[in-house]
């Protein structure tokens, strides 16, 4: 069973959001900026769940076309404030990621950095992910596995709400796999995660 917080996930992260601190640093996530070579300046990219910004803003200040969407609008709010503060120019939309109007064929990338969804969303958020890419688009894709179960390095507390890579394989069986794996890793992105982690890290193109 889901916990209250995970329950209401618009709530829960409006409350996050509203933190004074960046719950989650204010650098990119590392896996998004080693994997951000695979594209060139001036393409396309969307980042699904992006909450207050740091990895789109990053983003767009390594010179892509960036489009955010997340549930918060408190993050939503503060996405904005900061990119217009950092002086790049970026598309950041609030709304939820299971009723949203997804593009399709529109992106060379998409980022999927910790975007956790329940059973019953999953499967169809992450078809829609891959209609959004452009044929040959790549996705790019970092979430916590069972095994952080183990770790208190954040990340949900419901397994149901955790992937494998065996789970994406299925999901997203019409693309081809460039990489999938399960791995111990060392996080360092603000208070809320960091330390030791349990993660399954993935690369598909369409």
């Amino acid at each position: 069973m889901a916990t209250d917080k995970w329950a209401n996930p618009q709530k829960m992260w409006d409350e996050r959001f509203s933190q004074e601190e960046p719950v989650y640093g204010d650098r990119p996530n590392a896996f998004l900026e080693a994997q951000s070579s695979c594209f060139q300046p001036g393409m396309k990219l969307l980042v699904p769940a992006d909450g207050y910004g740091r990895n789109g803003i990053w983003l767009a200040r390594q010179g892509f076309q960036v489009h955010t969407v997340d549930l918060s609008a408190v993050g939503v709010a503060r996405a904005r404030k900061s990119a217009q503060g950092a002086g790049v120019t970026m598309t950041i939309d609030q709304a939820d990621l299971t009723t949203w109007n997804w593009p399709v064929d529109q992106y060379d990338g998409v980022f999927a950095i910790f975007l956790h969804l329940p059973p019953n969303d999953r499967p169809r958020v992450h078809a829609s992910i891959l209609g959004a890419l452009k044929p040959g688009g790549l996705l790019i894709l970092e979430a916590f596995s069972p095994a952080q179960l183990q770790h208190t390095s954040g990340g949900p507390k419901d397994v149901a709400l955790l992937y494998t890579a065996e789970l994406l394989r299925r999901d997203f069986a019409g693309a081809e796999v460039l990489l999938l794996e399960e791995k111990e890793v060392h996080i360092n992105e603000g208070h809320m995660h960091h330390g030791p982690a349990a993660v399954v890290r993935a690369v598909f193109r369409k």
